[in-house]
């Protein structure tokens, strides 16, 4: 369960050398370090779960259903922009999204040059404030999509928000990572040395990333994750190996079998000296691509 508001700007207080409050929200009128410590808050809070990534607590999906009549819908209530990688899927075309246009001018010219190359799949794009798609979705058709919303505050009184608005509030994501931006920024605002501070929220920030998006898990050699993919549908042999070309069955016969060779050295030092290149034979498990065998030069 993450801190509290109060228990962060505690600890923020602390640290930068401030009067440590027993409360944020009382008698704030008259305090202006707790409205610039609040002020500070919403700002991290807001710049944590909005700039850096797609957050999965963050993360949100959205179904429109067609009237066969609207062609501009509005967003969702909770919506703050979209993911980095999200389509619009169309449910009459669940193999391949709709396409995105994302100059107005270009949205404007194909709707008035009636053009039905991707009438297939269809277009969006953003205008207004709504998303517009275009075929018209008839009334037993839908398009859906994920978005990021913007409540990144968990409510004392009950719900989300994307303001601290009490001492009880929790934010939604890590809130040490809060609370270290908030300790450098207070101190850049204040001139103060801030360089290590800084660093030490970025290394925070960046192991809260990685932990955000775990990688694949594999049990034994089937991967169970969309993420992973196979290197080669086969076990493959042992021993040195390269990737070939394969050629045609009768210019392989035709070659002569590679066998022993011996060879003198040509080290100085060591003239008697002799070394040896053992090769195997040539297996061809499918084409067009054989695997060649043998020991490293």
């Amino acid at each position: 369960m993450t801190m509290a508001l109060l228990s962060v700007i505690k600890d923020v207080c602390a640290t930068v050398g401030v009067t440590i409050p027993s409360s944020v929200f009382s008698n704030i009128t008259g305090n202006r370090t707790m409205q610039e410590m609040l002020s500070l808050a919403n700002e991290m809070a807001q710049r944590i779960a909005y700039d850096n990534r797609d957050w999965t607590a963050l993360k949100r999906t959205n179904t429109i259903v067609g009237d066969g009549v609207s062609t501009a819908f509005d967003l969702p209530a909770d919506y703050q922009r979209m993911l980095l990688t999200s389509n619009v899927w169309r449910s009459t075309s669940t193999q391949s999204p709709m396409r995105f246009i994302p100059d107005t001018d270009e949205w404007l010219n194909r709707r008035a040059d009636e053009v039905t190359d991707t009438a297939a799949w269809g277009e969006w794009t953003m205008l207004g404030g709504q998303i517009h798609i275009w075929p018209v979705l008839e009334v037993d058709q839908s398009a859906y999509f994920a978005y990021l919303h913007r409540n990144c505050i968990a409510l004392a009184s009950g719900g989300f928000g994307d303001v601290f608005m009490a001492d009880g509030d929790r934010p939604v994501l890590n809130e040490r990572v809060l609370k270290l931006g908030m300790i450098w920024q207070w101190k850049a605002q204040k001139g103060a040395p801030y360089a290590e501070d800084m660093g030490t929220y970025g290394d925070a920030l960046t192991y809260a990333m990685g932990h955000d998006a775990p990688a694949p898990i594999i049990i034994g050699r089937r991967p169970i994750s969309a993420n992973a993919r196979y290197a080669y549908p086969f076990e493959a042999p042992t021993g040195y190996v390269t990737l070939a070309s394969t050629s045609s069955s009768a210019e392989r016969q035709s070659r002569p079998r590679r066998r022993r060779s011996w060879r003198r050295s040509p080290s100085p030092r060591q003239p008697a000296a002799l070394s040896r290149t053992k090769t195997k034979a040539s297996c061809s498990p499918a084409a067009p691509w054989s695997w060649t065998i043998g020991s490293r030069p």
